[in-house]
Order: structure tokens, then C-alpha cells, then sequence
């Protein structure tokens, strides 16, 4: 019987590559996806065809209002979302305070009730937006947490082991393991503007167009202007 894993799945390009290695590594797969106050629904949308294309044993789509908290644009319809800069060193606009703590929590409890001995999410600590909850030190207290705050670890001795394939990979290198792994890049998106074509012009879209051409590969997604 193959081990269960939960894998938490935006419909971008990080978390359908993690879909991709944990079918490589064997695992059923159990999606789990979020609308939670984000201002388009594109990323769910794109998610749901990635998790119909692996053929998941099932996904799960949590509704929560992280609205409520604000101060993200993207989840405050108030705030712009900036032309993006690759380079940039400090925490942009975009981020949404404690998103990937809460997403984490959430497929923990997802994974001890289906059985699964795995959680991956896509962070990455190389070519990201310099969010503080895509570092390694995030991944490691998570893990800590997770092994005492379910009953899996604490009665059964069945720890949840956190995967992050991705922490130390450049974009091109992720977009060379997800092209080897056959990974469908053409039902992802990762544009924080939404929309049918990507802008382009943000952070995720400048990451993800300089990963392409770090691969020698073209972005299968089309775009609103000819950037690549």
C-alpha cells in the first residue's frame, strides 16, 4: 500500500511541482487547496485541474477569511499589487501575515485524518519574494511543532513528516525537475493580479518568467504583453 501524503496545492508553479515529486516518490496523493480571501479565484481554479491531472484521491478545498486580517495585496482589494522586483530585499506588500503557518496547520490536521505520513508544501528559500515563512527556520519549528501537536505522533508514534523538496532550489532547477517529472505547467498560474493572462509585471510573474529562461524552456501560460 503506497503512503498517503497531503500536499498543499495553490495551482502555482512551486506546489504543482510538488504534486509531481510526491507521485515520483510513490505517494497517493491528497491535495488541499484554499479560498481564503485572495482577490481572484484563478490559483483555485488552476489547482483543481492540476489535482484532476494527477489523478488525487481526493482535494480538499478550505474556505477561510483571511481578508478579515488584511494588510496583504493580495488579499485587500485596497492595496495595489506592485510592479515586482526579483532582487528586492525586503518583505513586499504582497506577503500575507502568517498564510503558510495557517495553510500548514490546516493540512496537518488534513494529513491525520486521512493517514498520511507526509506534508509537502512548495516554499523556497533561493528565488522567492522574501517572505519569512518560505525559510528553512520556518520548516524546522513547524516539524517541531507538528511532532507534538498531534495525536498521531503523541499515541501512535506516526510522526507527519514536513517536505519541502523545493527549499534550495533556484526556479530554473525547479522548473528542471518539474519538466523531467512532467509536472503540467500549463494549467498553473502564477500571476498575483489573476485574470486569464498574467500580467507579467509582479513578483511571482518576474520569478517565474527569469526561471523559464534559467530552464532554456518557454512558459506555456499565455500573457497580457509580450514579456519573455
Amino acid at each position: 500500500m503506497r503512503e498517503k501524503a497531503v500536499i498543499l496545492l495553490s495551482g502555482g508553479l512551486d506546489s504543482c511541482t510538488c504534486m509531481a515529486v510526491a507521485q515520483e516518490e510513490g505517494r497517493e496523493l491528497y491535495p488541499v487547496s484554499f479560498v481564503y480571501g485572495q482577490r481572484h479565484d484563478r490559483e483555485v481554479d488552476c489547482a483543481k485541474r492540476i489535482a484532476a491531472h494527477f489523478h488525487a484521491a481526493e482535494h480538499l478545498v478550505i474556505e477561510t477569511n483571511m481578508d478579515a486580517i488584511g494588510g496583504s495585496a493580495i488579499t485587500d482589494a485596497a492595496v495595489d499589487v506592485p510592479e515586482g522586483d526579483p532582487d528586492r530585499t525586503d518583505i513586499p506588500v504582497t506577503y500575507v501575515p502568517a498564510r503558510n503557518l495557517i495553510f500548514l496547520s490546516y493540512g496537518l490536521g488534513y494529513a491525520e485524518r486521512v493517514g498520511a505520513a507526509h506534508l509537502y508544501i512548495g516554499v523556497n528559500s533561493v528565488d522567492y519574494s522574501g517572505y519569512p515563512d518560505c525559510r528553512p527556520e520556518f520548516i524546522e519549528r513547524f516539524q517541531a511543532a507538528a511532532d507534538t501537536a498531534t495525536a498521531a505522533a503523541a499515541e501512535r508514534g506516526r510522526r507527519i513528516v514536513i517536505e519541502a523538496p523545493l527549499q534550495y532550489l533556484s526556479k530554473g532547477e525547479i522548473i528542471r525537475l518539474g519538466t523531467r517529472l512532467g509536472a503540467p505547467y500549463e494549467l498553473t498560474t502564477s500571476c498575483y493580479r489573476g485574470g486569464t493572462e498574467a500580467c507579467g509585471v509582479c513578483d511571482s510573474c518576474k520569478l517565474r518568467l527569469r526561471g523559464f529562461a534559467e530552464a532554456g524552456r518557454r512558459d506555456p501560460i499565455p500573457y497580457a504583453a509580450e514579456v519573455r
